[in-house]
């Protein structure tokens, strides 16, 4: 399983009874916040008793669907997180989720060190289902990479901008669209990129409205990105957390459409767990690589 921790600026402490346990620290301030959020895949016993641990916050699932958050101390609405020295906002939401994916750690330092090693000048990468940018981030920060950030949620990306801003970063092109619609219309303008990153979720809605459904529409999304690959590209990395589609399948899957790839590897990702010292799995990770 691949996993890398984010050093002093987040921590998984501990997880099990189907929560897990973590610190999070303000960069700015060193403040520390520990936060208490379900995780469905921590089937296990807790690794110690949380009862005399420090809370500030922990979010309660409703019996009816979604929850909310209960704090037991002030703490700020968002506070400033560093990963590598990229600075970006973290903020509790209201679906149990901060706007940030620790376990997506190793994916942001895979794609930035593959492109600092490339040797390439003007390096193209296109991040799709780019969220809040942490990797359009590590990737614009590597020098002669310029990155396409896409999303279809405007107010998303406007918060990805924001994260762009506290970095100084400016060499990336930010497009509030589907995905699909926008590789179709790539495809036919002949557009190119090096590299390809994509976090697709397993349901959603585009920016008309459109259903997305992740095992309907795997195969021809994938299609559509190969076909957007340059004559020498570097590597495509898949992320997944869709359940029935286990790694063994996007292996195969990956391995009928990308049939020019150098490598494909997929494996677990997940974040390390300070009290066991094992690492709690969060989905899986396809790496296409053509070097």
């Amino acid at each position: 399983m691949r996993s890398v921790g984010f050093a002093k600026a987040y921590e998984l402490i501990d997880c099990g009874g189907f929560e897990r346990y973590e610190k999070w620290v303000d960069c700015d301030t060193c403040a520390e916040y520990f936060l208490i959020r379900p995780d469905p895949v921590a089937v296990w016993e807790r690794g110690f008793d949380w009862h005399n641990s420090r809370v500030d916050g922990r979010y309660i699932r409703s019996d009816k669907g979604g929850g909310e958050w209960q704090y037991y101390r002030a703490i700020p609405e968002s506070w400033v997180s560093v990963f590598d020295n990229l600075k970006f906002i973290v903020r509790p939401s209201g679906f149990k989720h901060t706007w940030v994916f620790p376990e997506q750690a190793v994916n942001w330092r895979y794609a930035a060190d593959t492109l600092a090693h490339a040797a390439r000048t003007d390096i193209k990468v296109l991040n799709l289902f780019a969220y809040t940018g942490i990797a359009t981030l590590a990737c614009a920060a590597v020098p002669n990479v310029s990155v396409t950030h896409l999303d279809a949620v405007k107010s998303i990306v406007d918060w990805a901008k924001q994260n762009a801003a506290l970095n100084g970063i400016n060499n990336v092109r930010w497009i509030v669209d589907d995905a699909v619609k926008f590789l179709e219309r790539e495809v036919r303008r002949g557009s190119r990129y090096e590299a390809v990153i994509l976090d697709p979720p397993s349901y959603g809605r585009g920016t008309n409205g459109e259903m997305w459904h992740l095992k309907s529409s795997l195969n021809h999304l994938l299609t559509l990105v190969r076909d957007v690959l340059s004559e020498t590209p570097l590597f495509v990395l898949l992320n997944g957390y869709t359940t029935g589609i286990s790694p063994a399948a996007t292996e195969y899957l990956c391995r009928t459409v990308f049939d020019n790839a150098a490598d494909i590897h997929v494996s677990e990702i997940g974040i390390p767990v300070t009290s066991t010292q094992m690492t709690l799995p969060c989905g899986n990770t396809a790496i296409i690589s053509f070097t």
